[in-house]
């Protein structure tokens, strides 16, 4: 498997560093950012090391945003959210250099506005790993129907 020895979410996919990790498959893993902007917040990523959109192959990105799908449902469900926000950042705003989609459950009145986000640990680990569970048991449902 491609990776970067230095990259932080090539760790993660290794298991060198720990992560809650809410999702796996043979293409892609998703956890939960660890500053989310809201319980929940929960990034997914390529295992593979490509740095951008850009550079996953054209091959992947269905199968990638079948993912991004599917837990774009699964942190709505698993949060109780009203919607969700996806994004993705290329290079610029970029912290990790690893391409890495942003799935934010998000409820009107938020106080999420323009692209000003102040972002927060988890208040404890039994909150992150309540995220966790939710997202996870949501997940379970959606491939259960």
């Amino acid at each position: 498997m491609d990776s970067e020895p230095a990259c932080k979410f090539c760790q993660i996919v290794s298991r060198a560093l720990a992560a809650a990790i809410v999702f796996e498959d043979s293409l892609s893993l998703a956890f939960l950012d660890n500053r989310p902007l809201f319980p929940g917040h929960t990034l997914l990523i390529p295992k593979h090391h490509y740095e951008t959109l850009g550079d996953l192959p054209a091959e992947l990105a269905g199968a990638f945003f079948t993912n991004v799908q599917l837990l774009a449902r699964a942190v709505e469900t698993g949060m109780h959210a009203e919607g969700s926000f996806v994004a993705i950042n290329n290079r610029v705003s970029q912290s990790v250099p690893h391409l890495h989609v942003h799935i934010v459950p998000r409820r009107k009145k938020d106080g999420l506005r323009g692209f000003f986000w102040p972002r927060q640990p988890y208040k404890d680990d039994a909150e992150m790993q309540q995220a966790q569970s939710a997202i996870q048991k949501a997940l379970v449902a959606a491939s259960n129907p």
